[in-house]
């Protein structure tokens, strides 16, 4: 039997808002990251690091090596 439609709107929300509450109350587990990031991604959802936001904070903060330590590796830098 093929679920209706109200029934699956209501899953995803249902979904949607326990993730947010786990991640809000600091209670998510590496497994409810993923499935939150793989929830966001399967939904047409992506962010920019844009610079004050925090996934702009988070680019800004990650060891990526500058242009300077890059300098004789094989790794191309555009």
């Amino acid at each position: 039997m093929k679920a209706r439609k109200e029934v699956l709107e209501e899953l995803h929300g249902t979904v949607a808002v326990e993730l947010l509450n786990r991640i809000r109350n600091g209670e998510a587990r590496p497994a409810d990251m993923a499935n939150a990031i793989k929830f966001l991604k399967d939904n047409g959802i992506e962010g920019l690091p844009i610079e004050g936001s925090p996934l702009g904070n988070l680019v800004n903060n990650m060891p990526f090596p500058t242009k300077d330590q890059l300098v004789g590796t094989k790794v191309p830098f555009s």
